[in-house]
């Protein structure tokens, strides 16, 4: 047992930014010098850049394990705020003329709120949904919430801050049968449930 080092802060945040695993970081730094392949995965023909490729291919491969998902489905980004930006506003900007209407929930990451209330100065129309006493959106509120006009649902599948879970799975047959487009950011999740795209026909999942 060791005993806590009053001279060192206490840090409690692991579930919004954790230090990199020593693992990662010595596996990583290999494509960064001549040791392994620093050239572009894009376009380099060299063998540093044939390996940086076949780094990313395999990262691809875990990946898509890890989500139940195939390896031509995975878009890098440089985290889970760009991947959220990316997603929701894609969406909404390649249906702007035909629908203008998303619904989330009030109790989202702040990437998904700021993204929302750009679209709403844009000219399109959000609708929040408020949890229940236990921090939870119901199926039964999404359900009520769609329109003619939405375009998109887009809901957390673990809360980063009370940790409730949302039922992403009922969620999206509801979604799927209305033709709306779903997106689950499962960025406090991932590495801690269950998560299988195809099970729970996520259009979207950052």
């Amino acid at each position: 047992m060791s005993a806590i080092r009053p001279d060192l802060p206490i840090y409690m945040d692991y579930a919004a930014t954790t230090p990199l695993d020593p693992r990662i970081l010595h596996h990583m730094t290999k494509y960064l010098d001549f040791k392994e392949g620093f050239g572009s995965s894009a376009n380099s023909f060299h063998p540093y850049g044939r390996s940086a490729r076949d780094a990313i291919r395999r990262a691809e491969k875990q990946v898509a394990v890890l989500l139940g998902a195939e390896p031509s489905e995975i878009v890098w980004t440089s985290g889970a705020t760009e991947s959220i930006n990316l997603a929701i506003k894609g969406v909404a900007y390649a249906a702007a003329r035909r629908k203008n209407h998303v619904v989330t929930s009030a109790i989202e990451h702040k990437a998904v709120l700021d993204s929302c209330e750009q679209l709403t100065q844009q000219g399109f129309d959000v609708t929040y949904l408020v949890p229940n006493r236990d921090g939870r959106i119901e199926p039964e509120q999404v359900a009520k919430s769609l329109r003619k006009e939405t375009l998109l649902v887009s809901l957390m599948h673990v809360n980063n801050e009370v940790g409730s879970i949302t039922d992403v799975t009922n969620i999206s047959k509801i979604t799927r049968s209305k033709g709306v487009l779903f997106h689950v950011d499962a960025a406090q999740s991932v590495a801690r449930l269950p998560l299988d795209a195809h099970r729970i026909h996520a259009d979207l999942i950052s």
